[in-house]
């Protein structure tokens, strides 16, 4: 077995000069029943907007601070040693920016076991430890937690996760060998895998306890004096602490090998195989049936090493970065000063997209919104699917009674669109036509006040040829929302030429209120995530034309490791949908886009697909197959990828010549937020680098070679 004591850990310290520290601060504490608790509160000296973080000399401190502590607990001083964080935080796991630069196959070991060498340290400190998580725990700092020999929990923790899977590594401080050991390999499965798989879903603080992570929880006001009231139980013997979630013998024998194989395959039909994190998870996670925990570390270390010094983790920070600073601030937002106030919202249309954005303004900015439509029976189907959707909201517990029931007061139905006159910002959500949307501008613009915003949710027509017949062109932007828009988290704001700073300062603000991160694209065809699925869906309609089977191309594209194929994609997104926006990228730009016949063809068939039970395409339909007139020439998915890649890179390239955004930057967070490109893969411009689609395109790449992983 390592004997991490032996190891020399000099030359990662001195690779973390720059570190910001958080320091290990000790103080006693008198117990009730007599000796005295240590405790150790973890603090960079930060206010609370900046979490602590754990990298190899705030590790470097701690280990400083336990061995003094295991002479003094030797000595008769302490009788037991607990770990807390400042207020509102316990920490925030590993500095990923540091992990990320001290990257190399040597110090990722390191890292690994420096991690293991000083977490280990609570089990040795020669008197039980307690961890009393008092807020944000995330990654290495729940493992802190699960070296103690008990663990107690704020309950207004903000978060509580194992994200690392999420990032393109795993829990290799201990927690993919601790966690299923001490809570169930099906829980484990939960915490490990899943939850970082479903955008980092993170764990309230009852959900923790209930698994078994924790032993005991307590209210905010004096968690710690609480915390140390328990602690003094259990050190007297008074209170055995009981953990039902733990797995026995049958468990381990029967149970855990098939959780494993169920979960593997559900990975494979959920994100294919492209992603090498999740897997080597489940790899540790089923190891870990042989309870043996020192063996287990050193399968971690192993795992760890490979995966911090390999592309997906690399590629994982890249978006990683993107989606926690970029994203914040977004590239050519005007003076947030300048922003409108937003008292009162107008829809215009009362269909399933206005709906939800009706539904959408009401809950997170809690104004008055009104939509209106052609008669009042299409109106009365809008309010109908609003409450619809407050009723689930409220039954699932994500609105409280007096939280749903102010937002159904909120909105508004009617055919009267006088109504109009006090809202300060008007959206459409009509037919994509360019008439119909002119026509419906046309309407309301002599309505509203002069200071209101009129906004359109056009998906790749022209804002700009929109707007060209308003009074006042200068307040009209782009608004573009992707389905389903509770869920996606990205707004492409278009700014025409008339646009004017306030109205797009306006736009932004508003996006951030609403939830979503919003990224200014100039006025061009298809913006940037419909131009792009254009190309993917342009190469697998152009496969399928040429006599490719239609399971070959929906393979194709699985080495990026996107969440689904093309035709699963355009199934998603709507036939008709996917066929006007290829229309209109084939008239903007006849010679660089494809136009498939086929592609009609299959919008005017009601079910087009032969599909399995988890949803994931296995055919065309007969009925499609019968439709269909197809070449006899099948391509290989090797020459689809390859094709798709070119075409991104080619295209991508025009985009940023153009202006279309600001930076290659904005291409990715937008592909990210937009189309579910995932992050072991990094933004769609590093992976062009990394397989070489830039260099054959155009003679060149989109970053410097060091970025993502590009070597």
């Amino acid at each position: 077995m390592t004997d991490y004591s032996k190891i020399d850990f000099s030359p990662l310290i001195a690779a973390s000069a720059d570190e910001v520290i958080t320091e290990s601060f000790v103080r006693d504490v008198a117990l009730p029943s007599g000796g005295t608790l240590a405790l150790i509160t973890i603090d960079n000296g930060r206010d609370h907007t900046r979490p602590s973080t754990l990298g190899p000399r705030t590790l470097e401190a701690l280990s400083t601070v336990l061995d003094a502590l295991t002479q003094r607990a030797a000595a008769g001083e302490i009788t037991a040693v607990a770990i807390t964080g400042k207020p509102f935080i316990f920490a925030a796991g590993a500095d990923l920016s540091k992990v990320s630069t001290l990257a190399t196959p040597e110090n990722a070991r390191l890292m690994a076991q420096y991690g293991h060498f000083v977490l280990g340290k609570f089990k040795t400190v020669g008197v039980p430890s307690f961890a009393f998580v008092n807020g944000l725990a995330l990654g290495g700092a729940m493992e802190i937690a699960l070296h103690c020999d008990y663990r107690t929990l704020d309950s207004s923790a903000a978060a509580l996760a194992f994200p690392e899977v999420f990032l393109g590594i795993i829990p290799g401080w201990g927690g993919a060998t601790l966690v299923p050991n001490l809570i169930g390999i099906e829980n484990a499965l939960e915490v490990v895998v899943s939850n970082p798989l479903k955008n980092n879903r993170m764990l309230k603080p009852a959900q923790a306890l209930e698994l078994g992570l924790f032993d005991k929880m307590f209210g905010a006001a004096s968690f710690i004096e609480q915390s140390v009231a328990w602690s003094d139980q259990v050190v007297s013997g008074g209170l055995k602490v009981n953990r039902p979630n733990v797995p026995g013998k049958l468990e381990r024998l029967t149970k855990w090998p098939a959780a494993i194989k169920i979960a593997r395959d559900t990975l494979k039909a959920r994100i294919g195989t492209a992603a090498i994190a999740p897997y080597v998870a489940l790899d540790l996670l089923s190891a870990a049936k042989d309870g043996d925990i020192e063996r287990g570390f050193e399968r971690e270390d192993d795992a760890l090493a490979a995966l911090i010094s390999g592309d997906q983790f690399a590629a994982s920070i890249y978006a990683f970065d993107l989606v926690q600073k970029r994203a914040k601030r977004p590239a050519g937002a005007p003076d947030k000063a300048l922003a409108k106030p937003v008292k009162k919202v107008g829809v215009i249309g009362a269909g399933l997209m206005a709906s939800q954005f009706a539904l959408l303004f009401a809950r997170k900015l809690r104004v008055p919104v009104l939509i209106t439509d052609l008669d009042q029976s299409r109106v009365d189907k809008g309010i109908s699917y609003i409450r619809g959707e407050i009723d689930k909201l409220e039954q699932k517990g994500r609105l409280s009674p007096d939280d749903a029931n102010q937002v159904r007061a909120l909105i508004h139905g009617t055919t009267d669109k006088t109504e109009y006159a006090d809202c300060d910002w008007v959206i459409e959500a009509v037919f994509e036509e360019l008439g119909v949307k002119q026509q419906v501008f046309a309407e309301i613009e002599p309505i509203i006040s002069e200071t209101a915003i009129l906004a359109t949710n056009t998906s790749s027509l022209s804002v700009h040829e929109i707007g060209a017949n308003l009074a006042h062109p200068e307040r009209l932007v782009g608004f573009h929302f992707f389905n389903p828009v509770a869920v996606m988290p990205l707004i492409e704001v278009v700014k025409t030429p008339d646009t004017d700073d306030a109205t797009l300062s306006t736009a932004m603000q508003t996006a951030r209120k609403l939830g979503k991160s919003a990224v200014i694209t100039a006025d061009r065809p298809g913006f940037v995530v419909n131009r792009l699925l254009a190309k993917v869906m342009g190469e697998a309609a152009r496969a399928l034309d040429e006599g490719t089977p239609m399971p070959v191309v929906e393979r194709a594209l699985a080495p990026i490791g996107l969440p689904m194929g093309p035709f699963e994609l355009i199934d998603l997104v709507g036939w008709k949908v996917a066929a006007h926006v290829q229309d209109t990228m084939v008239h903007a730009f006849p010679e660089r886009f494809y136009a498939s016949e086929n592609l009609h063809k299959l919008a005017e068939i009601e079910s087009p697909l032969s599909k399995t039970k988890m949803g994931k395409v296995e055919d065309l339909s007969k009925a499609a197959k019968k439709a269909l007139t197809l070449g006899k020439v099948a391509v290989t998915e090797t020459e689809i990828l390859t094709r798709v890649e070119n075409e991104l890179a080619g295209e991508i390239k025009l985009m940023l010549d153009e202006g279309v955004v600001a930076a290659a930057e904005d291409i990715d967070l937008c592909l990210i937020f937009g189309a579910g490109w995932p992050f072991q893969a990094g933004g769609t411009t590093p992976y062009l680098d990394r397989v070489g689609a830039s260099e054959r395109v155009f003679g060149g790449t989109f970053h410097d070679p060091r970025i993502a992983g590009h070597n």
